[in-house]
């Protein structure tokens, strides 16, 4: 009963800035590559500063729903602006640095292991997965069914269930942290060239070099607008 009577929250203004940029989009009819106003107007339009505007826009950007071009504006990258609750962003991003420093943990060793143990079994599976990833993207896609298929082989070619059966308990999380890396601004080719590196230290039997690789492929994961948003520096 006492967790019924904790303070009320208030609706924070870039939160009234994103219901009223869906509205924009909804009753322009606006379309995928259509580019929404600058912040600067979108401010003085709605009479809020620009960091209630910057902060509906980090949201927008960390869900895929439009692109931000450094001197060139905001653009949709889809044909609506309907998304997720704002609480659910918020959980993910709760939990995703949590799940991105186990996977550096895990798959740092995992890529080592890889290294001693594979078989040639197991490199033909990693280059599929490459290849498949490859193909996604060339076709459009973020490439995450072969990233999914690729990390998947990396486990398999360590020959260790337990650290197997480790990854298979987060692999809800980590394919939520796979989805918001990878449909970050040109991520999807950088990280087929990093898996191409973690494989060519595996096939090459170079356990330090293959752990190496798949730090820094991990660290880039890492690297997503849904941690540079700041959500309570804009109370409203």
């Amino acid at each position: 009963m006492a967790d019924a009577l904790r303070p009320m929250g208030r609706t924070r203004l870039y939160e009234q800035v994103l219901e009223r940029l869906r509205a924009y989009v909804a009753e322009g009819e606006l379309r995928t590559g259509d580019r929404l106003p600058t912040e600067r107007e979108l401010a003085a339009r709605l009479g809020v500063s620009r960091s209630s505007v910057k902060q509906a826009v980090v949201v927008l950007e960390a869900q895929g729903l439009v692109e931000v071009r450094h001197g060139g504006g905001t653009y949709l990258l889809r044909d609506t602006l309907a998304a997720e609750p704002v609480h659910q962003l918020l959980e993910r991003r709760r939990r995703l640095p949590d799940v991105l420093e186990a996977r550096e943990a895990l798959e740092t060793k995992l890529a080592e292991l890889a290294a001693e143990r594979r078989t040639e079994g197991d490199l033909r599976g990693l280059r599929e997965a490459l290849a498949l990833m490859e193909r996604e993207i060339a076709e459009g896609g973020h490439g995450a069914e072969g990233d999914r298929r690729f990390h998947a082989a990396v486990t398999a070619a360590a020959h260790s269930s337990l650290l197997a059966e480790f990854m298979r308990s987060i692999s809800e999380q980590i394919t939520e942290s796979r989805h918001e890396s990878l449909r970050q601004s040109g991520r999807p080719k950088r990280s087929l060239a990093q898996h191409q590196g973690i494989l060519d230290a595996i096939e090459a039997q170079q356990p330090k070099a293959a752990a190496a690789a798949m730090r820094r492929h991990v660290r880039t994961v890492a690297k997503v607008r849904l941690l540079e948003w700041h959500p309570d520096e804009d109370a409203g």
